[in-house]
C-alpha cells in the first residue's frame, strides 16, 4: 500500500525519460523519473508523488513479471514490461527479415512471453504463397500464426479479440509491415500515422516514435504500440539463454556426445547432426552461431 503522499499508477507512454502515468480514477498525469536513471518502461506499475495539476515524479518501480527489450554495444531499449502476449507482424509485401522474427521470437522466451505472429496484407494474393511457406518451419514448431488483413477492420477484430482478451498484448515488427494500420483496426481513437508504403525503397519509414499503452474499446484487454524497428540485438542474452532460445534445439542436444556441447563445431553433436540431416533449417543455426558472436564480440559472455 502506497504512503498517502504517493499514487500508484500505470505508464501508459513513454518518450525518452517522460512518461505518462494513468491513476486508477483515470487520470493521466506526466511524470518524470528521480534521478538521473530512467529504467522504467511501458506497462510498469509504478508510484508516483503528485506535482501541481498534471504532473508528478516517478518515486518507486513496482516489481514487474517481464520486461521485453533489445540491446546492443550502442544502447539498450526497452519495449514493454508486464506483457502477456507478443504480437510479431510481418507482411506478404515488402519482405520480411526472417532474422528479426527469429530474434525476436528468442527474446519473447527468454522473457516467458507468449508470442504469436500476425501475417499482415494476406489479401495479397500473389505472394502470400511465398510467404506462408517462409513462416511454415515456424508453424511446424508450433507458433501460431494468423493470416489478415489490416485493411479490413472487422475481420480482423473478429480474428484477434479472441487472443487480446483479458491481456496486455505488444505490437512488434520492423518498420514498413503495416503495424499502424492494424493498430487503428483494433483502436480506432489512436488515429496512428500511416504511410504509404514505397515501392522504390521497398521499406517503410517510422511512423511511431514512443511506445504508447491502448486500451482496447470492446474488450477488456490493453495493446501497447512500439516505434519498428530495422535491428534487434540481443546482447543481454548468456549463451544458453540464446540456445534455449531455440526449441528445435532441445531433443536433438540430448544425443550430443559431450555434456557442455555448444552445438558450433563439437564432434558427435546432436544439433548438428540435425541440420545436416535437414531437420534443422541451416538459417536457424546461423542464426545461433550468429547470435553467440555477436554477444562474444562485445564481451558480454
Amino acid at each position: 500500500m502506497a504512503p498517502r503522499h504517493e499514487l500508484e499508477g500505470r505508464i501508459i507512454a513513454a518518450h525518452g525519460r517522460h512518461f505518462t502515468v494513468e491513476l486508477a480514477d483515470g487520470q493521466l498525469r506526466k511524470c518524470f523519473p528521480r534521478g538521473k536513471k530512467a529504467g522504467a518502461a511501458v506497462g510498469d506499475n509504478v508510484l508516483i508523488e503528485a506535482q501541481g495539476k498534471d504532473e508528478g515524479v516517478i518515486t518507486r518501480q513496482l516489481e514487474r513479471r517481464n520486461l521485453l527489450y533489445r540491446s546492443d554495444e550502442m544502447r539498450t531499449k526497452l519495449f514493454a514490461a508486464n506483457v502477456d502476449l507478443l504480437l510479431i507482424v510481418v507482411a506478404v509485401e515488402p519482405a520480411f527479415s526472417d532474422e528479426l522474427v527469429g530474434r525476436a521470437l528468442v527474446a519473447a522466451r527468454h522473457a516467458g512471453i507468449e508470442a504469436l505472429i500476425l501475417l499482415n496484407k494476406a489479401d495479397l494474393l500473389q505472394g502470400l504463397p511465398a510467404a506462408r511457406a517462409r513462416m511454415d518451419y515456424l508453424s511446424r514448431l508450433g507458433l501460431p500464426i494468423v493470416e489478415l488483413s489490416a485493411l479490413d477492420a472487422p475481420s480482423v477484430n473478429a480474428v484477434l479479440q479472441p487472443w487480446l482478451h483479458g491481456r496486455t498484448s505488444l505490437l512488434l515488427g520492423q518498420s514498413g509491415m503495416g503495424k499502424s494500420t492494424l493498430l487503428n483496426a483494433l483502436v480506432p481513437e489512436a488515429r496512428a500515422a500511416t504511410q504509404a508504403h514505397s515501392v522504390a525503397l521497398d521499406a517503410g519509414k517510422h511512423t511511431t516514435t514512443s511506445t504508447r499503452l491502448y486500451h482496447l474499446p470492446t474488450i477488456a484487454g490493453d495493446l501497447i504500440d512500439s516505434p519498428g524497428f530495422q535491428n534487434f540485438g540481443l546482447g543481454h542474452l548468456s549463451p544458453g539463454d540464446i540456445e534455449r532460445g531455440f526449441p528445435e534445439f532441445a531433443d536433438p542436444a540430448k544425443t550430443c556426445r559431450f555434456y557442455n556441447c555448444s552445438h558450433q563445431h563439437e564432434p558427435g553433436c546432436g544439433v548438428l547432426n540435425a541440420v545436416a540431416r535437414g531437420d534443422i533449417p541451416r538459417e536457424r543455426h546461423e542464426l545461433y552461431l550468429k547470435l553467440l558472436a555477436e554477444n562474444a564480440a562485445q564481451g558480454r559472455y
